[in-house]
């Protein structure tokens, strides 16, 4: 199996994610990391898995990440098993409910990640999964790499 992980990152948390999901992968065949920047539709020819990932930017992906999806071909994931992640605040009574009260009505990145690589015809092989970082800048919560490397074996199967 050829895998493809596509990430952006802003303080390396989710090129942490990225990288603990693209080593679960490894025994599995060829995987290939690219910053999302960097990535380029051509990258995915030959694909048998293509992985997104992508900090919450309000609510969203982050730029970078958008970019690189709006540049695939429509059609061009056709056959490709596809899956998405991003990293994200806890939203816990810390965070202003204002805050708290939004992310539960315009979600996370990994959402539309996912929709977009449906859209452009790839099969969504797993949830959208959010790992998840202490404050804006992380680090990232304790056991979230083991999450991540058990969510990317569970693609696999």
């Amino acid at each position: 199996m050829k895998t493809l992980v596509v990430y952006e990152t802003f303080y390396g948390n989710t090129e942490k994610v990225a990288r603990a999901v693209a080593e679960a992968l490894k025994a599995q065949g060829e995987v290939q990391t690219l910053r999302a920047a960097e990535a380029k539709p051509e990258h995915i020819a030959g694909v048998d898995l293509l992985i997104v990932g992508s900090p919450t930017r309000a609510f969203r992906p982050c730029p970078a990440t958008k970019a690189f999806l709006a540049a695939i071909p429509a059609g061009a994931l056709n056959g490709v098993k596809v899956a998405a992640f991003d990293t994200r605040t806890v939203m816990d009574k810390a965070v202003p409910g204002i805050l708290r009260f939004m992310a539960r009505i315009f979600g996370y990145a990994a959402q539309p990640i996912a929709a977009s690589l449906q859209k452009k015809g790839g099969t969504l092989v797993g949830s959208p999964e959010g790992f998840f970082v202490r404050g804006s800048e992380g680090p990232l919560l304790e056991g979230e790499l083991e999450r991540a490397a058990e969510w990317a074996a569970s693609l696999a199967k």
